[in-house]
């Protein structure tokens, strides 16, 4: 294939940048690439994170990669054996977070430089990563056709919703957090799931559609395709501020909350920025304007005031600590791609 003006124009610059400065490899020549996920994920980040790692770093250009974390996993994974890295910062749930560190994918977190680092709370932290948000999954419903709010997680299974529920493939956190949990409600644990799955043949009349993640589970609600569902909180707050007719509830129980821990890639060529765009993403200005509408994103900066929406839902840092059960992903990890495939051979509509 002939080479097109655009592409000799990007060639040209970067053997350009290689000749300017010698020390720079190849790899270097290519942007600072951090990533973000998906969804409200990527609003929050490129409204909030960016501008502020811009400003405080001469104004260093960042390129923001929206992907879920099992994609960013295989693909630093891929590139081990030939660095560098296609991402320089990985933001990893709690699952694949681990998985990472277990593959030397990641660096240690360089705590004793980090203005932040002791400011967060203790669920939010590991010395190879630091979470800048808590995940945060409860039930979100159609405002217009459900009236009386849901309570419990329970509610999901009333005949009224028959063929009106939505819920999420195991292949995202979400999904498998949700299966966690209601196995352990159930008499269940991290290590053994089958009350779930047997509470999930009892729900199967209800099911109306099967989420990809959960960005995709709270487009479902947009598409008028299901009325309740599990779902991320800020994910739905980002639909209510648009208008859709949603809202999102924390169940008698419990919420599940998990982390999205941010991380160094190992053998990052541009370490240094990627520890910089994550302390601003845990500075207590980041963090406070993510908590505002239409963010919603629940800080993990003990600094940080709660008010508003977050505050009505959650209250105070130590009330929003006690409504949130956290879950062992270590020994989820030891059985989480055999649930894959049998909730992916259970659950067919």
């Amino acid at each position: 294939m002939p080479m097109t003006r655009r592409d000799l124009m990007i060639s040209t610059l970067a053997i350009g940048a290689m000749q300017a400065f010698p020390s720079m490899s190849q790899a270097q020549a290519r942007r600072f690439v951090a990533n973000c996920l998906t969804g409200a994920w990527e609003v929050a980040f490129r409204d909030n994170v960016v501008p502020a790692f811009r400003r405080d770093n001469n104004d260093a250009e960042v390129a923001l990669e929206p992907m879920v974390s099992i994609e960013q996993l295989a693909k630093i994974a891929a590139s081990k054996a030939n660095p560098p890295p296609p991402l320089d910062v990985a933001i990893l749930d709690n699952g694949p977070s681990l998985a990472a560190i277990a593959q030397d994918l990641v660096t240690p977190y360089p705590v004793a430089q980090s203005k932040y680092y002791g400011d967060i709370l203790p669920e939010a932290k590991s010395p190879m990563g630091v979470a800048a948000f808590f995940q945060i999954i409860g039930i979100a419903y159609n405002t217009d056709r459900i009236k009386t709010p849901p309570t419990s997680w329970d509610d999901l299974w009333k005949p009224e919703y028959k063929g009106r529920v939505g819920v999420t493939n195991l292949n995202s956190s979400m999904g498998t957090g949700f299966m966690v949990a209601l196995a352990r409600k159930h008499g269940g644990s991290e290590a053994n799931i089958d009350e779930a799955f047997k509470r999930l043949s009892d729900l199967k009349p209800n099911i109306g559609a099967v989420a990809a993640n959960p960005s995709q589970a709270a487009a479902l609600f947009q598409q008028g395709q299901i009325d309740i569902a599990p779902a991320i909180f800020n994910e739905i707050m980002l639909l209510k501020a648009r208008d859709v007719p949603v809202d999102f509830v924390v169940p008698k129980e419990w919420a599940v909350g998990y982390n999205s821990t941010m991380h160094i890639v190992k053998n990052s060529p541009y370490a240094e920025l990627a520890f910089k765009f994550i302390e601003a993403s845990l500075s207590p200005e980041v963090q406070t304007k993510m908590m505002q509408a239409p963010y919603l994103v629940v800080p993990t900066n003990s600094k940080v005031e709660m008010t508003g929406e977050i505050a009505r839902l959650f209250g105070n840092v130590e009330q929003l600590r006690d409504r949130l059960k956290f879950l062992d992903w270590t020994t989820i990890n030891q059985n989480r791609s055999a649930w894959i495939e049998r909730f992916n051979r259970e659950v067919k509509l």
